[in-house]
């Protein structure tokens, strides 16, 4: 039996001095090693205390090859080196993290740990009276509340199953990753938001989460982005060709520029304008902290999706630009028709022309964050209170919003 006391001794037995130090060093880990080892092959023996079924285990781990499964990690033979490191078709360890090529990933990571937020410490006390007095809001603001939390409730579980079931698997840089499992983490904290507000305002559950399937101007909303997940959901689907490679590059554009990038700025902007009018403030303060969440995801996008074009130039050829055009284009004039049918009347001091305004504008943005040429041009921001809401700090008086049975990790006592 190893004695630890024993092995303490002779290593205070030999003592270290000038030149010898790296080398007694050396000596003293790898005799750590080989200690470790012997203690871990004594506790695989089977003892009289073990049971049956506790002794088929050991014996099964007996058998297992580590070179099986060594031979999954693709490249895990030998530490990477940062040049090693791509967006897509690398064959360097996914699961080495460090060191890091790109920084703007992992600070992106870090961004939206510090922006981390939950539901409930959302006060909806004045939107549950303001809600259920029929004299509180107007048809047509009634009418925004409903269209809004039905395509929200549904278009983040649709971004969130693309990143998890496929994005994630393909994307071969691990600090992206890293931010991706963030991003999908935060896409459920949404969805949590949009049920959180609809089960406080007591409406009608089914109604609203089948809009996607119902309402004409959200179904094709939905409809168009799912369109972009059904070849990369596929589990046999993999990059490595031209054609592929491109596949994931449509599917990056159409839900980061797209589906993230555009089809959210019209609710936002009239729930948005809801809340600087007082109305629905809790409704608007959980909007406020998605439109932030989803900027980050926006920009990150927007990287991810340049980075790929720098690595892999011959991706990004007439064709796809041609593409890629298109597709913000689409998006435009979708988001366009649901401004129309969300408010068929000015409403909360917008209205569909302006809206349609800003569109064009975030289009131009979205154009022009990938390389392709603005479709609208003379266009301005007719809100221009968006980008402040954007671009503020996350700030709340948690004595008043935040329930006092959620608490950050860093508040735990663990006592």
């Amino acid at each position: 039996m190893l004695s630890w006391d024993e092995f303490d001794k002779e290593d205070a037995a030999e003592p270290v001095k000038g030149a010898n130090t790296g080398h007694a060093a050396e000596a003293a880990m790898d005799k750590l090693d080989s200690a470790g080892g012997a203690a871990a092959l004594e506790a695989r023996a089977v003892s009289a205390n073990d049971s049956a079924a506790v002794a088929r285990a050991k014996a099964a781990l007996d058998k297992l090859d580590i070179a099986e499964g060594l031979a999954e990690l693709e490249g895990s033979a030998a530490r990477v080196a940062v040049d090693e490191k791509r967006m897509i078709n690398c064959r360097a360890d996914l699961n080495q993290l460090v060191p890091f090529k790109y920084d703007w990933a992992w600070q992106k990571y870090l961004d939206g740990c510090a922006n981390h937020w939950m539901p409930q410490e959302v006060n909806m006390t004045a939107d549950i009276a303001l809600w259920k007095n029929p004299e509180g809001l107007t048809d047509d603001e009634r009418r925004i509340v409903m269209r809004n939390l039905g395509f929200f409730s549904t278009a983040d579980s649709l971004v969130a199953n693309n990143l998890a079931l496929a994005v994630y698997r393909l994307i071969t840089n691990p600090e992206c990753r890293q931010y991706i499992l963030r991003q999908a983490f935060e896409e459920a904290i949404h969805t949590h938001a949009y049920q959180y507000c609809i089960e406080s305002l007591g409406m009608d559950e089914g109604e609203i989460f089948n809009m996607y399937h119902e309402i004409p101007s959200v179904a094709k909303k939905a409809a168009w982005g799912l369109k972009y997940t059904r070849a990369i959901s596929d589990p046999e689907f993999n990059t490595g060709t031209v054609e592929t490679d491109k596949e994931l590059l449509r599917n990056l554009i159409a839900y980061y520029c797209v589906l993230e990038g555009i089809f959210f700025y019209c609710g936002f902007t009239q729930i948005l304008s809801m809340g600087r009018r007082n109305k629905m403030t809790g409704v608007a303060e959980q909007f406020q902290y998605i439109l932030r969440d989803e900027s980050m995801h926006l920009n990150f996008g927007i990287d991810v999706i340049n980075q790929i074009k720098i690595e892999n130039p011959h991706l990004w050829d007439a064709e796809l630009k041609e593409e890629a055009s298109q597709m913000i284009l689409q998006g435009t004039q979708l988001e366009i028709e649901y401004a129309r049918d969300t408010m068929p009347r000015g409403v909360l001091g917008m209205n569909a022309a302006m809206m349609e305004d800003y569109l064009k504008f975030i289009a131009n943005r979205r154009l022009s964050q990938i390389g392709l040429k603005e479709e609208y041009p003379g266009t301005t921001n007719p809100f221009p209170w968006m980008s402040e809401i954007m671009d503020l700090k996350k700030e709340k008086n948690f004595f008043e919003t935040r329930v006092i049975e959620y608490q950050t990790g860093g508040a735990l006592s663990w006592d």
